[in-house]
C-alpha cells in the first residue's frame, strides 16, 4: 500500500509526479520532498518559493520542513532568503544529528555551504502584486495583511515509512523576520510512521497555539481518524 495527500490546488502535479514514483516502489522521503520542489519551482504561485509573496519590506523570506516517520527526524528552515527549494535545505537538515532548525543568514549560509543554488526568488509579477497592495492598505492606513496557502504534502510508500513536507512564503507583507507554524515541529507538520501524519495550513499564529499537527496524530494514536 501507498499513498499521498497534499493541501491545495497547486500541488497537483507534483504530486501527480511523485504518485507514480511511489508506484514505482520510491521512498517517501524523496517523493514528497520532489513533489514540494515541484511546487516551489512554479513561478505562479505566490504563496511558495519562487514567486512568493515578499514582506513588507520587499523581500521574500521563505519557511519549510521536513520530517520522516520512522526515525523521527526532522530539519527546518525559516526566513530563508535568495536560495532555490527550501524544502531540498530542510530535507538535508534532516539527517544532521543538531542545528537542524536554521533561520535567516545562518540557514542561507548553511544552504551555500552544502552546495545549494543561490537564487533570487522575487518576481516581477510578484512585485507588483506587492506595489498594488501597498496602494489598496499602507497608503489608506489599512492592515496589508492577506492569507497564504501553505503547500503541505504527506507521503507513505510500499515499505509503511511516511514522511511530511512543507513550504511557504507566509504571511504576505508580514514582518521582517516573522515566522509562522510552517517550519515549526508539531504544529505545521508531525509524522510518525506507526500512527499517521498532519501538516497544516492557515494562520501560523492561530495553528501554534495548539501544536495542531502534534496533537491530530496524538488523537489518531488513540484511535480517532483523521476525519474525527
Amino acid at each position: 500500500m501507498w499513498g499521498m495527500i497534499a493541501t491545495w490546488r497547486m500541488a497537483l502535479e507534483g504530486v501527480t509526479e511523485a504518485a507514480a514514483a511511489l508506484a514505482s516502489g520510491a521512498d517517501t522521503a524523496s517523493a514528497v520532498v520532489n513533489a514540494v520542489a515541484a511546487v516551489e519551482d512554479f513561478p505562479l504561485y505566490k504563496s511558495v518559493g519562487y514567486g512568493g509573496l515578499p514582506t513588507e519590506n520587499g523581500e521574500v523570506e521563505l519557511d519549510a520542513a521536513f520530517m520522516h516517520g520512522d526515525t523521527l527526524a526532522f530539519g527546518a528552515v525559516g526566513n530563508l532568503v535568495d536560495i532555490a527549494n527550501p524544502v531540498k535545505v530542510a530535507h538535508a537538515l534532516s539527517r544532521q544529528r543538531y542545528n537542524s532548525l536554521l533561520v535567516g543568514q545562518g540557514a542561507r549560509e548553511w544552504a551555500i555551504s552544502q552546495g545549494f543554488a543561490a537564487k533570487a526568488m522575487l518576481t516581477e509579477r510578484a512585485m507588483q502584486h506587492y506595489r498594488k497592495r501597498c496602494r489598496e492598505t499602507l497608503d489608506k492606513g489599512l492592515s496589508p495583511y492577506d492569507g497564504h496557502d501553505t503547500v503541505g504534502i504527506i507521503g507513505l510508500d510500499k515499505q509503511g515509512s511516511m514522511s511530511v513536507a512543507t513550504s511557504t512564503s507566509g504571511l504576505f507583507m508580514k514582518k521582517r523576520g516573522r515566522l509562522g507554524d510552517s517550519p515549526i515541529i508539531g504544529s505545521g507538520f508531525y509524522c510518525d510512521s506507526e500512527t499517521g501524519a498532519a501538516t497544516a495550513t492557515g494562520v501560523g499564529e492561530d495553528l501554534m497555539k495548539g501544536c495542531t499537527s502534534y496533537e491530530i496524530v496524538r488523537r489518531m494514536a488513540q484511535g480517532m481518524t483523521p476525519q474525527q
